[in-house]
């Protein structure tokens, strides 16, 4: 990879490295929780970036409210000493998806059956513009995962478990996010993550949650889901997120280093350490993987930045993680809780001859040059006029469109489908088919998302409705007695994010099944359209089902999948993933036992 700066940049950067004290170089390598940030101390310790996690949001969440927040974060940064500009940063993995008002576009998985990069550019310029609009600059995707093992509570995070495919797109929604040039002022900076190999850790190694200890882990207490923790841990929550992967190299260069090579290339500058392990070791403390390999062979000349308490995981002992993770290769520390504890154990290690100043130095050269890439030495504020475009009728349309390709069309016996007039009235049932929220799933507005209105969109019901209004009939728990000629039952896994959502077995529930059960005698056929984060098994009640659509998790439009249930658009969309046939093929992992093949939809 080339050097991102001209001569000038290069020589801009290097007289602002020789004025900065260590403790603005610490400063700058240093990034917390906006909740976390007392007033003042952007400024007093120089910090090189605030984020967002999930559901840090503003009291009152709106477009206008967050870009106040962050605008309050960044005029603060140009009060210290050197007036070095702070950058935001957001997950904002599926859109500016922490605003109440963003577009909410499909999680990855479903993207990637739709195997279009120029769907992807577009994705990646509309949430680069709504994000700009609040002054984030910063986005914690794309996620180049490869799940493995669909257990795995971030398979949704997945384009696919094809590397050809996630490489193409994950290059295309970098290109998205970029834009014309990283210093034109609606770039957003993309975090290629999480390096490396997240996404093929082994069942039952993670060590993340010790239970004895959930009442004082205060990343868990964000988390809002529901059913309590040890409910939760019994069927399956923290058994594979963050765990080991054991994987030889040459594996691991072929399946799942060539979409970071890929991004690079296409002028990546901040890539995010996994939490895994490789063979045992923290990604956080591989300084082959992260400097030799990352840094050194692939030339990779942007920052590196840790994942939320990621260091602390390294080590039980904080001041040893903080030395062995700087040393392995990480530049910013995604704190995200105790800031000023970290800056002082840096610049302990650095006195002490524990972490060179040379270190300190690349580090900061790294954060710097990304900085001064993305223009916002000259121009660290956004255009406040871009706030018209958050959730504009434009980026609806892409999300209605993405939604739409997304969906799967695994069964259509007897011609059920498309949904038309002539036949009657429609009975749609189930409480996910009239639920943005419930389409949206995890890192919409909060880190777990949630049912219910979470943020303005329109339900798969309202898009049938609106195409045919006299035709669809809802009934939402399906306890009616009228017969119709069709039946539409839409199911939804429940919401969760990363570990939480970790699962033994990958199953339709009880509630799924009498709400089939109640629903199947009242029509002569059925369609099923399954919202969730990976594939479920269904092997055994597919039989009784004339049609199956895989929805995946389509974001805020669901007029999207009722514009292909209707015809309005053909159904494009293409597995990505394999589908399992039973329960024991999840522990044997992809490729085995399969109902489903990648590339399968009719």
């Amino acid at each position: 990879m080339l050097n991102p700066l001209d001569q000038e940049g290069q020589q801009f950067i290097e007289n602002l490295l020789s004025r900065m004290t260590l403790a603005e170089k610490i400063g700058q390598m240093t990034q917390p929780e906006k909740n976390s940030v007392k007033p003042g101390d952007v400024a007093r310790l120089s910090l090189g970036s605030v984020l967002s996690g999930g559901g840090g949001n503003p009291e009152s969440n709106t477009p206008q409210t967050w870009r106040a927040m962050v605008t309050a974060f960044i005029e603060e940064s140009q009060q210290s000493r050197l007036s070095i500009p702070l950058i935001y940063g957001s997950d904002a993995v599926h859109g500016h998806n922490n605003v109440v008002g963003a577009t909410i576009f499909p999680h990855n998985i479903g993207l990637g059956c739709t195997r279009d990069t120029d769907l992807l550019r577009r994705i990646g310029r509309a949430t680069a513009l709504e994000a700009c609009a609040t002054n984030v600059r910063w986005s914690f995707a794309p996620a180049v995962s490869i799940p493995q093992d669909i257990r795995w509570g971030r398979s949704f995070e997945g384009y696919s478990q094809d590397t050809r495919v996630v490489t193409e797109l994950a290059e295309a929604l970098v290109e998205g996010l970029k834009g014309e040039a990283w210093n034109n002022p609606t770039s957003v900076l993309p975090s290629v993550k999480h390096y490396i190999a997240d996404a093929a850790t082994l069942w039952g190694s993670s060590q993340r949650v010790n239970r004895a200890e959930l009442e004082r882990d205060r990343t868990l207490a964000i988390a809002n889901m529901g059913e309590d923790f040890v409910t939760l841990l019994d069927r399956g929550a923290w058994q594979i997120d963050q765990g080991d992967t054991e994987v030889d190299e040459q594996t691991l260069r072929d399946v799942h280093l060539p979409p970071y090579r890929a991004a690079i290339e296409a002028g990546a500058l901040n890539v995010m350490a996994s939490y895994s392990s490789w063979q045992g070791l923290k990604m956080h403390a591989h300084r082959y993987l992260l400097t030799d390999v990352l840094k050194g062979e692939l030339g990779f000349q942007g920052f590196i930045v840790s994942d939320w308490e990621g260091v602390q995981q390294v080590d039980p002992d904080f001041d040893q993680a903080v030395v062995v993770s700087i040393n392995a290769g990480v530049d910013m520390v995604m704190v995200p809780f105790e800031y000023e504890r970290f800056i002082a154990s840096l610049k302990k290690a650095v006195e002490d001859g524990q972490v060179s100043r040379e270190r300190i130095d690349d580090a900061v050269r790294r954060i710097l040059t990304a900085k001064y890439a993305l223009g916002l030495f000259g121009q660290p504020h956004t255009d406040p006029a871009l706030l018209e475009r958050v959730g504009c009728a434009g980026h609806r349309a892409v999300a209605r469109e993405a939604a739409a390709k997304s969906c799967v069309l695994l069964k259509n016996e007897g011609g059920v489908l498309p949904l038309k007039p002539g036949r009657g009235k429609i009975l749609v049932a189930g409480q996910a088919g009239n639920d943005v929220g419930m389409q949206c799933g995890g890192w919409t507005v909060t880190w777990m998302g949630s049912p219910g209105p979470v943020t303005p969109g329109t339900t798969i019901l309202a898009g049938l409705q609106h195409l045919h209004p006299e035709l669809f009939e809802y009934d939402a728990d399906g306890s009616g007695s009228d017969p119709y000629e069709v039946g539409v039952v839409v199911l939804a896994e429940e919401t969760y994010a990363e570990g939480m959502g970790d699962r033994t077995e990958l199953k339709l529930t009880d509630e799924h099944l009498a709400l089939l059960e109640r629903v199947r005698p009242r029509c002569r056929q059925l369609v099923v359209v399954l919202l969730s984060g990976r594939p479920l098994v269904v092997t055994e009640h597919l039989p009784q089902w004339d049609a199956f659509v895989a929805a995946w998790l389509p974001g805020s439009e669901g007029n999207g999948v009722a514009d292909v249930l209707c015809s309005t658009q053909p159904f494009t969309g293409r597995l990505s993933f394999d589908w399992p046939g039973s329960q024991a093929d999840l522990r044997r992992g992809p490729h085995t036992g399969r109902l489903f093949h990648i590339g399968d939809g009719l």
